[in-house]
């Protein structure tokens, strides 16, 4: 079972959508609306890599957040903007004692940061945001995984003596981020028939067509023919949605290579979430992607929850990724694991790879045959 991002398709597009999605939320007057930038839905690429360059601190932020196993781009987005949002309140304390402490009562759409933005703007705050600060404001946490997102709360309290959790994943404003990111990977058009609703920003092209392999298509091809020509069944466990999986992979004459029955996407991850919300988080590094994709779609999500580990046959499956999330995926599964540096910090994670005791360390996707035959 293989991972998407950074195993078949480069991630840069989606972190480029992920940092746009952030200097949307600060600047856009639909969001915050703070001043310093000049805002638009079709950003030139000087500007794309300028503002990726800022929002995630010359990728350092990224870096640190894959190496903590988060390996979503929601949740990127959610914890780098709710940093800035929570700077900002705390500047703002400095010069009107509790009020953010009441603004952060009430859940955190897209009217009430319009709200606190004019609120900024009457107090004179001259706001710039300070990407940089992001590593040292998580520090002192030790958390990993979708326990990261909690930690919000823990400096809502050191900076602003809030008592009560106001950031989780299932809020508001993480449902405000996850809409804004859609809007720019999707693009206006698609993001219409997909979420059923116009977008908040018009006229944003969209990235999905803009998909980068991470070696020559034919080479993937060839790869996986391998694999299935020894009988090989080949599934497919990732974090995006189903239209965000399906429309690249089958763009590069990919998606026939692996059985229907075993792609499983975000998708199915949310509608098990909604069912189970005493269950939810179930993104990578839990299981349940993977655990989905070897029982087979048709398989109830109870039984995915509820599977025994490791599970039967283990040893026979191979989950390829490359993220840590992944690795503690199939760790947990009791799976080999193989691991591609492709990922976005390339060779430099080879060394966490051997750390944790990853099966196989490869150059790219296509050196996978040959490592296991």
């Amino acid at each position: 079972m293989f991972d998407v991002d950074g195993v078949f398709l480069s991630e840069e597009r989606c972190f480029d959508a992920s940092a746009l999605t952030v200097w949307e939320m600060l600047h856009h007057p639909e969001y915050l609306g703070l001043s310093g930038e000049n805002f638009t839905p079709e950003p030139d690429e000087g500007t794309i890599r300028r503002v990726r360059r800022e929002v995630f601190a010359e990728d350092r932020v990224l870096d640190w957040l894959k190496a903590r196993g988060i390996n979503s781009n929601w949740d990127m987005v959610f914890l780098t903007f709710s940093c800035q949002l929570l700077s900002l309140l705390r500047r703002l304390e400095e010069i009107r004692p509790g009020w953010s402490r009441s603004w952060l009562e009430e859940p955190i759409d897209a009217e009430r940061l319009k709200g606190l933005g004019r609120v900024v703007r009457e107090a004179g705050i001259d706001f710039r945001p300070s990407y940089e600060g992001f590593i040292p404001a998580f520090s002192s946490s030790r958390a990993e995984k979708h326990e990261i997102l909690l930690h919000l709360n823990r400096l809502a309290e050191d900076w602003l003596d809030v008592q009560k959790p106001v950031f989780s994943r299932n809020s508001a404003l993480w449902e405000l981020g996850r809409s804004a990111f859609q809007e720019w990977y999707l693009g206006e058009d698609l993001y219409r028939r997909v979420e059923g609703s116009k977008p908040r920003t018009p006229g944003k092209p969209g990235f999905l067509h803009q998909e980068i392999p991470l070696a020559p298509k034919e080479a993937i091809q060839r790869t996986l023919r391998r694999l299935r020509d020894r009988g090989i069944v080949l599934g497919i466990g990732t974090g995006r949605p189903r239209l965000e999986t399906e429309v690249p992979l089958r763009s590069l004459g990919l998606l026939d290579a692996f059985e229907p029955e075993r792609i499983v996407t975000a998708s199915e991850v949310v509608r098990a979430e909604e069912s189970h919300p005493d269950r939810a988080p179930l993104g990578k590094p839990h299981p349940f992607t993977y655990v989905k994709g070897y029982l087979g779609l048709k398989a109830p999500d109870e039984a995915c929850l509820d599977a025994d580990f490791p599970l039967p046959g283990a040893e026979e499956v191979l989950i390829v990724g490359d993220s840590v999330a992944d690795l503690l995926a199939a760790r947990r599964m009791g799976c080999r694991f193989a691991a591609t540096l492709t990922g976005l910090t390339g060779e430099k994670a080879r060394p966490k790879f051997e750390e944790l005791g990853a099966d196989y360390i490869l150059e790219d996707v296509t050196r996978l045959p040959d490592a296991i035959f």
